[in-house]
């Protein structure tokens, strides 16, 4: 692992470049929309799938990261980002959803997820849950209501493959593939991704808090183009809860 001090190798930032807060939208396409919302924003870097920006809130530095698809990629992205002091993480995504009378646009607030993929065996066994940060989902919610947002809080499925569970029956699994999926939904999983598992778990082993939401597809989707802009807001939204929190916390 690079030490604190380097430059890091995927991401090519070194300490202190994005402050103690950061956004993380799975596509480089994406930061921009983002880092609209920040006071004085200005660009990083821009290596691989990670592309970032960086500004301010309420006087605070913050700053946004693309993580790439999935949890390989996402993990590369935490690991670095804890190295140059990052303590606290708010995915901003998109997702599928689980559950029925879900319509496109919904948000999803996401509590856990479900460790469907292989990154973070390698870093605890399957029996280990992986939580979001209980503050930082109370901003979110808190957040959402002064939006008046659609928005469902609840557990994710974070999976590795995109296509076998979007089209089950063209596998040569697609009987256990459609078996599981049912078995998610009977729980009460609300939604389907691919990083958010890893970045709780991650936070978790380096005592960093985090958080996690996604816009759904609903069961009215033909995965359109999204509109983001309430994703958006709220991600935004919710730094802003969360620094007066932790300001309000240290005074």
């Amino acid at each position: 692992m690079a030490m604190i001090s380097d430059l890091q190798y995927h991401t090519k930032l070194k300490f202190g470049d994005l402050g103690r807060y950061v956004l993380l939208p799975g596509d480089p396409g994406r930061v921009e929309g983002i880092a609209k919302y920040f006071n004085d924003n200005e660009f990083v870097a821009d290596s691989r799938e990670h592309k970032s920006y960086r500004g301010t809130l309420l006087d605070e530095r913050i700053g946004v990261l693309s993580t790439g698809m999935g949890c390989p990629s996402t993990a590369i992205a935490m690991e670095e980002l804890i190295n140059i002091g990052v303590e606290t993480f708010i995915r901003v995504g998109t997702s599928g959803t689980l559950q029925p009378n879900t319509k496109s646009g919904d948000i999803a607030i996401i509590t856990s997820a479900i460790r469907d993929e292989g990154t973070t065996r390698g870093y605890l066994p399957i029996e280990y849950p992986a939580i979001a940060d209980i503050n930082i989902v109370n901003c979110i919610i808190k957040s959402a209501k002064k939006l008046n947002l659609n928005y469902r809080k609840g557990i994710s499925h974070t999976k590795d493959s995109f296509y076998a569970e979007l089209y089950p029956d063209t596998m040569p699994m697609s009987d256990e593939i459609k078996k599981s999926m049912e078995y998610w939904k009977k729980g009460g999983a609300i939604c389907s991704e691919m990083e958010s598992s890893s970045i709780f778990i991650l936070s978790s082993i380096y005592r960093k808090r985090s958080g996690a939401i996604a816009y759904m597809y609903g069961n009215d989707s033909n995965l359109e183009k999204p509109n983001l802009e309430p994703l958006i807001q709220l991600a935004i939204e919710s730094l802003k809860e969360i620094i007066t929190f932790d300001r309000e916390k240290n005074n």
